[in-house]
């Protein structure tokens, strides 16, 4: 993912104050830069993975859920979201009250309603909006 890219998500995700990402995979560059300007981030997968400080790492699925680790959160989010996540993600912030933002790989499209919202490379997916503008 190219940095203006990142930045704009980060931009767009920094109004949320407890954030949750979905399948960090490697790439914590997003929660790191999200704790960095003050919120409260987690980082989920379902394989261990490492995350800078101001990061908690959670392993768990999104198809079956650890409740206690998306009850603050007023958001959840993913990059690159398979669509076979798309509709379990959004259950689960349904669940909790959080909103809902994703990215997809290349030219797929989200199997759930959402909004669209431009960003410098590709589009974020806005499924809940629940959330800041």
């Amino acid at each position: 993912m190219s940095a203006s890219r990142n930045d704009a998500l980060v931009a767009r995700l920094a109004p949320f104050d407890a954030l949750v990402e979905i399948g960090v995979g490697n790439r914590p560059d997003v929660a790191a830069a999200l704790a960095d300007r003050g919120c409260s981030v987690v980082a989920t997968d379902v394989y261990d993975q490492s995350v800078p400080d101001g990061v908690r790492f959670v392993r768990d699925d999104v198809t079956e859920p650890a409740a206690d680790v998306y009850a603050d959160a007023d958001a959840i989010y993913a990059r690159n979201l398979p669509p076979e996540l798309h509709r379990p993600t959004l259950e689960l912030a349904r669940e909790h009250g959080a909103a809902f933002l994703f990215t997809t790989l290349g030219g797929e499209q989200p199997l759930v309603p959402v909004r669209r919202e431009t960003l410098p490379v590709g589009t974020l997916f806005v499924a809940d909006d629940t959330g800041p503008e």
